[in-house]
């Protein structure tokens, strides 16, 4: 009988020795999680700021661009229309002689 109750001491040793190694190991994997993940956020927002500051540029530029389409159609209909009213008067005026 003594070495039963030997051995079930050991067992007992042995069970604490290991739910203390697994309690470790999952502090060890949490604290891993943990330094990863933050990483990762603050990764994520240093790029998230970078492509914000480039979209910023790609509207500024865009909306140059669309201003100085809206410039170049405005005059060109102004030009038409010079040209429609010119040309309405000599039509006019070739027509009219006959």
């Amino acid at each position: 009988m003594a070495k039963k109750s030997n051995t079930n001491r050991n067992f007992g040793k042995t069970l604490n020795q290991g739910i203390e190694q697994v309690k470790e190991a999952a502090i060890n994997a949490n604290d891993f999680v943990y330094e990863t993940t933050e990483g990762v956020v603050d990764t994520v927002v240093k790029r998230g700021e970078e492509w914000q500051k480039v979209t910023e540029k790609a509207i500024n530029g865009g909306l140059k661009l669309a201003s100085n389409q809206q410039d170049i159609i405005f005059d060109a209909l102004e030009v038409v229309k010079g040209q429609f009213v010119a040309g309405r008067k000599r039509f006019k005026t070739l027509f009219s002689k006959n």
